[in-house]
């Protein structure tokens, strides 16, 4: 590899690990398929729990 190409592609380097770490991620994070599921059924339940229970003067109405 003579000079210029191994300074040229040091350079090059260099500017897009820099470029690289300039640059965001704007993708959400990958869920499972499995872990999804898991997350709503979880959603599903915790309100069920959290509602309060209907008095007896409500039922008879």
């Amino acid at each position: 590899m003579n000079r210029k190409k191994k300074i040229n592609q040091t350079l090059k380097s260099k500017a897009k690990k820099a470029n690289a770490k300039l640059r965001t991620n704007n993708k959400p994070k990958f869920i499972a398929k499995a872990d999804r599921e898991a997350l709503a059924a979880q959603t599903e339940i915790v309100p069920l729990e959290t509602a309060p229970l209907p008095e007896e003067s409500e039922l008879t109405h």
